[in-house]
Order: structure tokens, then C-alpha cells, then sequence
């Protein structure tokens, strides 16, 4: 049997979350070099993130060009200066060729590779009193010990309408998808009919793809398509709606101002502005304010039933109806919670003001850490401010250590 392995910091998943903490860490402390293991089972880094673009054929990001995983944030402007044109407007969005050029820039400038331990993490075992690390099994078997970890990975639940598991017709599996399990490029779809339900950018980007491989697109939401330039108002970069969250002592308050700010899905004016396009040029049919009531696969298509009486016929039915967190989506925090229970609030955690999970040296980042961060918490922007305003500084600052062993942070601060 191999000998354990040993890291001081165990992070688990190299997406954007994981490689943003990883850069600041490093910028921050270069000595740490050698404490950091990073564990992803693709064995490479954003090997998530840039099979979902490459799916659903996204151009470029949502986000401006300040946003990205290097601590400098001008260093994508800097890398962009010989390719201004994947930088799309209006606030020069990085095409997505050019965002992961730039990462795997910004890996091998900081030989990031070397970190990568190319197995999942298949159970995580908290320190108790007489085991002081953290136990990590991963999928080949090997035993790692740690004294801190970093959750990384953001898992999900998938979101469905509630009258999907109602459907009592058999059907092909490939004809009713969630997006995340959509991939256009392996898709002949020409002469379909696709019904797209969700009005957020995947719906777009998706509705986008069966068009251009000639299918008939019909994009369904349940209220008007709203449009914004960004997930969540610029102001929640800053002080300017910060401030507020910050000072709420009200976690279940501190809830509702992230799901406000958020709103559900929406577009942003360039997408909405090609979807009445190509609407008016006949190749998709826009539905706000459509409620579906039930489903039924009959005669090689699907019938869907509408409040108002209307039915709509498709081939194919794609849910781009957003995915949810919550720590029960997550199994590795499954022994972490019985061992230190944790309160939540719509399955989010309260951790301290540092992202620590209260008991024991678990840090969250990503849409876990949203009642600390913010509604841009699953962001790339929440990214920055997890890795740089939180966890730097709790990791390497010797006097935060003494205040986890002396006290149990429970109170809520900015």
C-alpha cells in the first residue's frame, strides 16, 4: 500500500473559483508553492468551464475584461493588446478564445500544472480530536492528509419546472435536456422543432445554436425577457450595494437581497437584440408570460399544454431553467456536516466572515459563499473578492489562525 500523501492546503476543483484562488495565493506567498495540492478529476485546469462554452457555442463572456482570474486586473487588458478585436463591446467582454488563452498564460506563468493531482475527491473526512487533518479518498484509492481545504468545485441542482416529473409518456432521452447537458456541436438539427424553455443567456445562446443548424426555435418564459448587461447590477462590485449587505444582520434578509439582485435569468441587450431579429426574420418564435402545464411525448414529438389554453408542438425540449446551490448538492460536505452542523438558510451556509465553514478549517468559494460574498458570488468577479478579501488573508495570516482556535466566529462582519 502507497504512503499517504501530505499537503498543508488541499484545494478541490481547478475551474475559475479554484485557479483564481490558487494565482492570489501564490502572488501573495510564493513559497507556498510547495504546500498546495489541487485536486480536479479532468486533470486539467477550467476543463469544465471550456467544455460548457465550447457546447454551447458562447462567443465571449458576460463579464468586462477586468474580471478574470489573475490578481493584476489589468493583465488581460495587457495580454489583449495584439487581439483587440476578441474584446466585444460595451465594456470590452474577453471572446472566450481569448479569456482561456489568458488562463493558460497565467497557468504556466505560475507552472500551475505541476499542482494538479488528476483524481476526484470521492470523500472528505473532517479532523476530529485525534485525527487533526482532514482525511481526503480520492477515486484511485490514495489517502491524502491536509490541515486546511478549500471546496472549489460548485456543484449543483439541476432546476426543472415542477411539471417535468409529472410526464408519464415514454420518450428518447436525448429529447428532453437540461442546457448543461446540451451540446450543439454534436447536433444535426435541421427541419426540428426545439422548444427552449428559461430566459436567461443560456437560453439565447442556445436558441442561437439550433438556428444556425437550421432548426425551428420556439424560446419560452414564464414572465417578460428581461434584459440587463449583467447578472447582478454593477453596484454589487462595490461599497455602493455592498455596504448594505454587509451591515444586514439578517442572514434570511441577506437571502432575499441576493435573489432580488439577481432576478432570475435574463439577457443582455446584444443577445436580445439577435433573438427580435431573427424573430422578425421568421426562424423563432418568442413566448413570454407562457406557463406550460403538462407535457406529453405523442406521435414522435412532444405536445405541451398551456395555461391558456394553447399547445405547442416540438421535437426536442431543452431546460435552460438555471441550477440551484445548496450544500445537499454537494456530498462532500455530507461527514463535514455531521460532524459540524452547520445552520443554513435555503441551503446555503452561514460561514464566517473569512468563508470558513464554523468548527473546523473548510473554506467555500463559489455560490456556496453567497451570504458572505454577495449575489456575484458564483461570478468571476465573487471569485476575486473570495480569493482576495477572504482567503488570502485567512490563510496566510498567522493571528487569524490563533482566532479560529481561540473563539467560534458566529457573528456576521464584512
Amino acid at each position: 500500500m502507497s504512503t499517504q500523501q501530505r499537503c498543508d492546503l488541499a484545494v478541490i476543483g481547478a475551474g475559475i473559483q479554484g485557479l483564481t484562488l490558487v494565482l492570489h495565493l501564490l502572488k501573495k506567498r510564493p513559497q507556498w508553492y510547495k504546500r498546495i495540492a489541487v485536486f480536479e478529476p479532468k486533470g486539467r485546469w477550467l476543463a469544465q468551464w471550456s467544455a460548457q462554452f465550447a457546447a454551447q457555442e458562447i462567443p465571449h463572456l458576460r463579464s468586462p475584461a477586468v474580471h478574470h482570474p489573475h490578481p493584476d486586473p489589468f493583465a488581460l487588458r495587457r495580454f489583449a493588446e495584439g487581439r483587440p478585436d476578441e474584446l466585444f463591446p460595451p465594456y470590452d467582454l474577453p471572446g472566450t478564445k481569448l479569456f482561456e488563452d489568458f488562463c493558460q498564460w497565467a497557468i504556466a506563468d505560475f507552472a500551475l500544472d505541476q499542482l494538479l493531482i488528476p483524481e476526484a475527491v470521492i470523500d472528505l473526512e473532517p479532523p476530529t480530536p485525534r485525527q487533526k487533518q482532514f482525511q481526503l479518498t480520492l477515486g484511485n484509492g490514495q489517502q491524502w492528509q491536509a490541515r486546511r481545504v478549500v471546496l472549489a468545485t460548485n456543484r449543483t441542482e439541476r432546476q426543472i419546472p415542477p411539471w417535468v416529473p409529472h410526464i408519464s409518456t415514454n420518450h428518447p432521452a436525448d429529447r428532453l435536456c437540461h442546457s448543461e447537458a446540451v451540446d450543439l456541436r454534436s447536433l444535426s438539427l435541421k427541419g426540428e422543432k426545439v422548444v427552449i424553455i428559461g430566459g436567461g443567456l443560456s437560453s439565447g445562446h442556445l436558441a442561437l445554436g439550433a438556428m444556425n443548424r437550421q432548426a425551428e426555435v420556439t424560446l419560452i418564459a414564464r414572465r417578460s425577457f428581461q434584459e440587463k448587461l449583467f447578472d447582478a447590477d454593477a453596484g454589487w462590485l462595490g461599497p455602493k450595494y455592498l455596504k448594505g449587505f454587509y451591515a444586514e444582520t439578517d442572514w434570511q434578509k441577506r437571502h432575499q437581497m441576493i435573489l432580488q439582485a439577481r432576478n432570475g435569468g435574463s439577457l443582455t441587450p446584444a443577445m436580445m437584440h439577435q433573438l427580435r431579429r431573427a424573430e422578425r426574420q421568421g426562424n423563432i418564435t418568442l413566448k413570454p408570460y407562457c406557463q406550460i402545464q403538462a407535457a406529453h411525448w405523442q406521435d414522435n414529438h412532444w405536445q405541451l399544454h398551456c395555461e391558456n389554453g394553447e399547445m405547442i408542438k416540438g421535437d426536442r425540449l431543452w431546460f435552460a431553467t438555471g441550477t440551484r446551490f445548496t450544500i445537499a448538492a454537494e456530498p462532500l460536505l455530507k461527514k463535514v456536516s455531521e460532524q459540524y452542523p452547520q445552520a443554513t438558510v435555503q441551503g446555503l451556509p452561514i460561514l464566517d466572515q473569512y468563508l470558513r465553514w464554523q468548527g473546523c478549517d473548510l473554506f467555500l468559494m463559489g455560490g456556496l459563499a453567497a451570504l458572505q460574498i454577495g449575489p456575484t458570488a458564483r461570478n468571476i468577479s465573487g471569485a476575486r473578492m473570495a480569493a482576495g478579501d477572504r482567503l488570502v488573508p485567512a490563510l496566510t495570516k498567522a493571528s487569524l489562525q490563533r482566532i479560529y482556535n481561540a473563539v467560534a466566529c458566529s457573528g456576521i462582519s464584512a
